[in-house]
């Protein structure tokens, strides 16, 4: 999977909560903001479940 860096413009007390519960799971900022979407991507159906951390995007039309 390759990763594209991209510009997030995002409120200083939301950035603060998600740095918390990154820290909390271990994780870096980074990588908790993408678990979060990628969580969200899979409960509404956008992208496949293929493992249990592991995301696939798909065409679901």
């Amino acid at each position: 999977m390759s990763k594209k860096a991209y510009p997030l413009r995002i409120n200083a007390d939301v950035l603060a909560a998600m740095q918390r519960w990154a820290d909390d799971d271990i994780r870096s900022l980074n990588a908790q903001i993408e678990y979060v979407l990628r969580d969200a991507l899979v409960k509404q159906g956008r992208v496949k479940l293929t493992q249990k951390v592991v995301t696939e995007i798909e065409n679901l039309k």
